[in-house]
């Protein structure tokens, strides 16, 4: 074998070892990042009397106003376990944020919709993550932000058909 065609051959190689390595630096960077920025977050709420389970519970709940979400469902997006979310729904109904009402379908099972005390909540915690989003975000241009999230949207994808190729695989066994 030739010295040329042994070095093509390595290249690909090196070129996925650098990958993987580049790939290690960013995902250490994401996790780090996203708790730093929790933390952070944490810090700027706790004067409105939130904890980190608290805000996060509201900030999905937000995102489905005003009909609100089944509690099981809930605990499922949240991947906490019914009775763990049932606790933050009670402190989050007694500071009334939140309440719980039967759902229009299956009037056993609970609905949790953000009450209007709740959604002035919402647009403080808003104004909180937008001051801290001009201070993250210093130096970066709009381009530099448009890439990030064009990057980590393909990733999320990436790790999303990743987990339903190993659902389906799971299923396939039984």
């Amino acid at each position: 074998m030739t010295k040329t065609l042994a070095r093509r051959r390595e290249k690909p190689a090196e070129a996925r070892h650098e990958v993987r390595e580049q790939g290690t630096r960013i995902n250490f960077l994401v996790h780090d990042v996203s708790r730093m920025r929790s933390t952070l977050y944490d810090q700027e709420v706790r004067p409105l009397g939130l904890t980190r389970s608290q805000w996060w519970v509201l900030a999905q709940l937000s995102r489905q106003m005003p009909e609100g979400m089944l509690q099981t469902e809930l605990a499922k997006v949240l991947e906490v376990g019914k009775v763990t979310l049932g606790g933050l729904i009670d402190r989050l109904e007694a500071s009334g944020f939140v309440e719980r009402r039967p759902d229009r379908d299956d009037r056993r099972a609970k609905r949790v919709v953000v009450t209007d005390q709740g959604r002035a909540v919402l647009k403080d915690m808003v104004k909180v993550s937008s001051r801290l989003n001009a201070s993250i975000f210093e130096g970066l241009s709009r381009e530099d932000i448009e890439t990030a999230e064009r990057v980590l949207a393909v990733m999320k994808a990436n790790i999303k058909a990743k987990l339903n190729d190993t659902a389906a695989d799971d299923l396939g066994a039984l």
